[in-house]
């Protein structure tokens, strides 16, 4: 969506992305900067459950080196790196029912225990800017402020005053909160997990194909709709799990990618080789189809116990990658732990499904 809106910063969704047609980058943020001007006040409006770290402290930096005012009004929810960006602000006002929320960033780590030592570094490098960012505009003891976040607090509006996170409330009601997995976080209210759940906001978008990711939406100047939401992933027939091939000239959306994961690692052929089925989900772009093949080509050649199934990749993947900030810098980059397959198995069905 745009960020330039009618002279206003809008921040609505991920930050640092674009998912369920929400979201917004740093570079979109200092393309629409340099558009009113070094010297231009400027109203940044915020409505976001979180994103990446490292782009929200990008964000917070180009707007505390812009010259004019710059007034942040909290819309609906200010979460995670959003209420990074939100300390930017000369005044920080928020609507009547809008939220804020700190925490300590978090990721996860595959590989030796000299990569988990190099995660741990940049955690709490992250953790470390975050808090002097919190303790500038609040005032409040750096330690306390890391206790905090640790904890994961969620304030509303006169508590955020109260704390030196906001500098003001007012009667606006705020408006509907932007999509977000909102049940990733420790302890966030009900009613946004709940809302969550009903809308299709679900870790498992995540996890789209690098290759046919949606690029962030070029910055233009228009009015969006800022009350519609996004159409329900769960709403999405299973069917579209094979509508997308590699290369195909249209980008697979959320849903399907969705549907696909779900349709290879849910099938009875993943049971026994959830690891494989992990790596065919999530690792290639391989149609469902081919790779259900795939798995059943494996049952037949090496059947395994099936006693003590692997946990749920999807659930566990999902929980753990993307929980509380995503924080992680290229965090969806990471290096992935490499599945036991059989090579000949897998070639073998390829050629099975191509000569059907």
């Amino acid at each position: 969506m745009p960020v330039l809106v009618d002279g206003e910063l809008v921040l609505y969704g991920f930050v640092g992305d674009d998912f369920w047609d929400e979201g917004f980058t740093s570079t979109q943020v200092l393309d629409a900067l340099a558009e009113v001007g070094a010297e231009a006040d400027i109203t940044v409006r915020i409505n976001s459950g979180g994103g990446f770290s490292h782009e929200g402290i990008a964000i917070y930096n180009a707007l505390t080196r812009h010259k004019g005012n710059v007034r942040v009004e909290i819309d609906a929810i200010a979460a995670s790196a959003a209420s990074i960006i939100a300390m930017a602000g000369d005044q920080i006002l928020m609507r009547r029912g809008a939220d804020m929320m700190i925490h300590d960033p978090s990721g996860v780590t595959f590989g030796t225990a000299a990569d988990h030592e190099q995660a741990v570094t940049r955690l709490n490098h992250h953790a470390r800017s975050m808090v002097s960012i919190y303790a500038e505009q609040s005032g409040e003891d750096p330690e306390a402020i890391r206790a905090d976040m640790k904890a994961e607090i969620w304030l509303n509006g006169e508590e955020a005053v109260a704390r030196g996170y906001a500098t003001e409330t007012d009667d606006t009601e705020a408006t509907d909160v932007a999509a977000f997995p909102y049940q990733i976080y420790s302890h966030a209210p009900k009613r946004l997990t709940s809302q969550a759940k009903q809308e299709g906001w679900r870790i498992e978008s995540f996890f789209r194909p690098t290759a046919s990711a949606a690029k962030p939406k070029a910055h233009e100047k228009e009015k969006p709709n800022m009350a519609q939401k996004p159409e329900a992933a769960d709403n999405k027939a299973a069917d579209t799990a094979n509508s997308q091939q590699p290369g195909s000239a249209t980008a697979p959306t959320a849903a399907d990618v969705k549907a696909r994961i779900k349709a290879i690692t849910e099938d009875d052929a993943a049971q026994g080789h959830q690891a494989l089925a992990k790596h065919l989900a999530f690792d290639t772009d391989m149609p469902a189809d081919e790779a259900i093949a795939t798995l059943k080509a494996a049952a037949s050649d090496a059947p395994t116990d099936q006693a003590d199934p692997a946990p749920d990749p999807a659930q566990y993947q999902a929980s753990r990658s993307a929980a509380a900030d995503l924080a992680q810098p290229n965090q969806r980059e990471a290096a992935k732990p490499k599945a036991a397959i059989n090579t000949g198995s897998i070639y073998a069905a390829r050629r099975i499904a191509k000569e059907a």
